[in-house]
């Protein structure tokens, strides 16, 4: 009983080492974005401002701050993510239920040279995407900026063909035998039956498109496309950055993921070990 008390007890004081270790530098943004720029540079910056200040906060939204329209960002990244979230769920699971179920010349060979993008980073890509967008005039424009995600990605449809190869066939057999097209097999027997690993491709897109910030930063830049990570960014001037007003923001767009953590914490555990699905 000592031995498995003792090794429980380390089990659990590493696991609380390596948590604080990950929740530390939200702290950090926590802290700082209610001190002012003297408690700045006056206290430690993993101590707590005594008292604090809700005036970062105050400058984001009332419009204090020259060429930063705060609000505006928030709301663009919102309705980003949901075009961005309701593209990927349309096309990706279009595509992969055709590369799982549909038979056609040169399936495998398609599939996996398209997979095989996933080893090209997002980098190497910029500058063709951008130069492509300038050609169509989408520079600075939200076509250019939902463009090169919206119709799926390859990740999103290798993890849902991967999902719906695990389902019996016999299932869509039986619609078929009861007169079922292609539409109402997917529609009405499929997509019932793909709600965890549409859950999954969800949260990640949700994941990914609020936090996108290298695409946005270099596709726009007038107010009416920016995003709240671009935003953020906008706040480091010549003359320096303001850190206080740089945590305030940044805590601010973290709240939205916290909140849709709490919200469906069974939901992102599952998606989880779904992602690791063979």
């Amino acid at each position: 009983m000592s031995v498995r008390w003792l090794r429980n007890t380390i089990l659990y004081v590493v696991l609380g080492v390596g948590a604080f270790v990950s929740v530390f530098p939200y702290l950090m943004v926590v802290f700082t974005s209610f001190k002012t720029g003297r408690q700045l540079n006056s206290t430690s910056p993993w101590l707590p401002a005594i008292p604090g200040t809700l005036g970062n906060y105050t400058k984001l939204f009332n419009g204090s701050i020259a060429n930063i329209a705060f609000p505006s960002y928030l709301w663009h990244t919102v309705l980003l993510t949901a075009i961005l979230t309701a593209g990927q769920l349309v096309f990706t699971t279009l595509a992969a239920y055709a590369f799982a179920r549909m038979r056609f010349p040169g399936r495998e060979l398609l599939f996996w040279a398209y997979v095989a993008t996933l080893m090209v980073p997002n980098v190497v890509t910029m500058i063709p995407l951008y130069l492509i967008m300038r050609q169509i005039g989408w520079v600075d424009t939200w076509m250019g900026l939902v463009a090169p995600y919206v119709f799926g990605s390859p990740y999103g449809i290798f993890l849902m063909r991967q999902f719906f190869q695990t389902l019996p066939r016999d299932l869509e057999d039986a619609a078929r035998i009861d007169g079922a097209g292609v539409w109402a097999t997917l529609t009405r027997v499929i997509l019932p039956l793909s709600k965890p690993i549409l859950g999954t491709l969800s949260i990640l897109t949700v994941v990914f498109a609020w936090h996108n910030f290298l695409w946005p930063l270099i596709i726009t830049s007038g107010d009416d496309t920016k995003v709240v990570t671009v935003g953020i960014a906008s706040l480091q001037g010549n003359l320096g950055a303001d850190y206080n007003l740089m945590m305030a923001g940044s805590f601010v767009a973290l709240v939205p993921l916290i909140v849709v953590f709490l919200l469906f914490q069974r939901s992102i555990v599952r998606s989880v070990a779904l992602s690791g699905l063979k």
